[in-house]
């Protein structure tokens, strides 16, 4: 199955950087490079806000933790928003081009 792995990166540079090595390593089929939005969160205690790029990651359910351990390794924050929505349904022939893309056989 696969799933949707949501992910907000403080910068363009950043939002490339990881989308090229998910696309590269064969762990996203496609990723969303969506445009910038204002995200407003609690980080040590204090009202934060600032300016992210969304990253909308298509990827097999079984690469979770490899896509995980990816954005981790290539993003700044110390704690990235990483966020896996399971796919309840898939078009067929869509699911089927994912695991062709990711595939690493």
């Amino acid at each position: 199955m696969m799933e949707l792995i949501l992910c907000n990166c403080p910068d363009a540079e950043v939002a490339e950087r990881i989308t090229q090595h998910l696309l590269e390593q064969k762990l996203a089929a496609c990723v969303n490079v969506l445009p910038a939005v204002q995200s407003h969160y609690v980080w040590q205690g204090k009202l934060e806000q600032s300016t992210e790029i969304p990253l909308l990651i298509k990827a097999r359910k079984e690469d979770f933790i490899e896509v995980e351990q990816a954005i981790c390794a290539l993003h700044p924050y110390q704690v990235p928003e990483i966020i896996a929505i399971a796919a309840q349904q898939v078009f067929a022939p869509y699911l089927q081009w994912v695991q062709e893309v990711t595939s690493r056989d």
